[in-house]
């Protein structure tokens, strides 16, 4: 396939599957070590929303969906499933090269000086990455939501703007049309048990953004 042949040129190992059913194999076997999904909507025994489904269910790997060009439907569903992007087909696979460095970016591990984000009973660790509950439960976020939870933990209070959010989760404005950040907004505050009608974390600015409401406290231990 072209699009492999040329992500190896660009010094990354790639697994190719033609199906779900050989997907799933391999995504079993690499569980430990894949670093990124690229999954097609179109598939000649399944869908791409089931495998991202299933993926969902076992890893927080970062996950691009490749989608027809002209259904917003496919990206929206494929977003609320747990996707991290999407690229629309036909595709330049500069663009998806690019997309992928951006998310294999924002999902490096960092070693930060302050390291833990503290806010209504969550706990944000910038190390590890991950989110736990008042109880200690961890909390499923994807590498764009825990992303985009990390940016609003640094700027409580102010009121974030569309573009400037795309630009930190994703490396790129929205569209006027875009709607991918609605969506991942949704998602994080369902994670976060904030009522999607009424929220008490992520506020709507309407006509200029959103803003994250709760006091956050840091610390390095």
């Amino acid at each position: 396939m072209l699009l492999k042949t040329y992500l190896e040129k660009n010094q990354y190992d790639v697994i190719l599957s033609h199906n779900g059913e050989s997907f799933l194999a391999e995504f079993h076997a690499h569980l430990e070590t894949l670093s990124m999904v690229i999954l097609d909507v179109m598939l000649p025994d399944t869908d791409g929303f089931a495998l991202c489904k299933q993926v969902r269910q076992r890893s927080n790997v970062p996950i691009i969906m490749l989608t027809a060009s002209s259904d917003e439907t496919d990206r929206i569903v494929g977003l609320e499933l747990g996707a991290d992007d999407y690229i629309a087909k036909p595709y330049s696979p500069r663009e998806l090269l690019a997309r992928i460095k951006a998310i294999l970016r924002r999902a490096a591990p960092e070693t930060p000086s302050v390291r833990y984000h503290r806010f209504v009973g969550f706990t944000l660790d910038l190390m590890e990455r991950t989110v736990t509950d008042s109880a200690g439960n961890p909390v499923a976020l994807t590498g764009l939501d825990f992303q985009l939870l990390k940016y609003f933990t640094e700027h409580p209070g102010k009121i974030l703007d569309r573009g400037l959010l795309c630009e930190e989760t994703r490396g790129r404005d929205a569209g006027p049309l875009d709607r991918s950040l609605d969506v991942q907004i949704s998602r994080l505050r369902l994670r976060l048990n904030d009522d999607g009608k009424q929220p008490a974390l992520i506020k709507t600015v309407r006509g200029a953004g959103y803003v994250f409401s709760a006091d956050v406290s840091v610390s390095s231990v």
